[in-house]
């Protein structure tokens, strides 16, 4: 897989996903990822990449055409997957999205900085914009690597056991269930007696039962499948 992502702080980027699975699996070559620079397409004295926005108003607008040139640097076709923009105006990024973004060749993130970015970039090459939740952050690097690490972790290779992502929360429309480990300060106490007791058909009923029961307290809206993004 290919992912493209057009940034101004292609450092912050690049630097976010060099620690863990992640990192390990860019250095194996089992993902590509691929940092373009907007303005190193600007065309101006000064390289801008923003502007005021047409009709007023607080802050600056990021610019149609270095994003235009760098977008088209890439060499974007039908085929190469899609142009997806971190924007807390887009649908909130699912489970669902990134596993169906991981069966894909190549996708292109946009990040946005300043007040946002000219919508006429946004309606003739962007398909699909993304949020991450209902806050602002600073710019749409953080968020694409939120994207990008969720992507990742589906494809074949990334994680040492392969099930891990499938036992993950919300990989089965519901959240995971609790977890418990070696303590030399607290030994097992504490620890559910079924998960000590080598019955691996009681301790998978278990967990299922408790993840159910999870979701049933804090998420009821996965269980009645009206989740947000489904």
């Amino acid at each position: 897989m290919h992912i493209n992502v057009l940034t101004l702080f292609p450092q912050m980027v690049e630097d976010a996903l060099s620690y863990g699975v992640i990192g390990k699996a860019i250095e194996q070559g089992l993902v590509t990822v691929k940092c373009i620079n907007p303005r190193d397409f600007a065309e101006n004295k000064h390289q801008r990449v923003d502007d005021k926005p047409f009709g007023g108003g607080p802050g600056m607008v990021m610019m149609y055409d270095p994003l235009f040139r760098a977008l088209r640097s890439i060499g974007q076709t039908a085929e190469t997957g899609p142009v997806l923009c971190m924007s807390p105006q887009g649908d909130t990024l699912c489970q669902h999205h990134c596993n169906e973004w991981a069966q894909l060749p190549q996708i292109t993130l946009v990040c946005g900085r300043y007040e946002g970015i000219d919508q006429r970039f946004i309606e003739a090459h962007v398909d699909q914009e993304i949020s991450i939740g209902d806050y602002v952050i600073s710019g749409g690097e953080m968020a694409a690597c939120v994207v990008i690490d969720a992507t990742i972790r589906q494809l074949a290779g990334v994680l040492g056991d392969s099930e891990s992502a499938e036992t993950d929360s919300f990989m089965t429309g519901q959240l995971g269930m609790p977890q418990y480990t070696r303590s030399e300060l607290l030994g097992q106490s504490g620890v559910p007696a079924v998960l000590l007791s080598g019955h691996h058909q009681a301790i998978d009923s278990w967990r299922q039962e408790q993840a159910k029961q999870l979701t049933q307290h804090r998420r009821p809206d996965l269980l009645e499948g009206t989740s947000e993004g489904h």
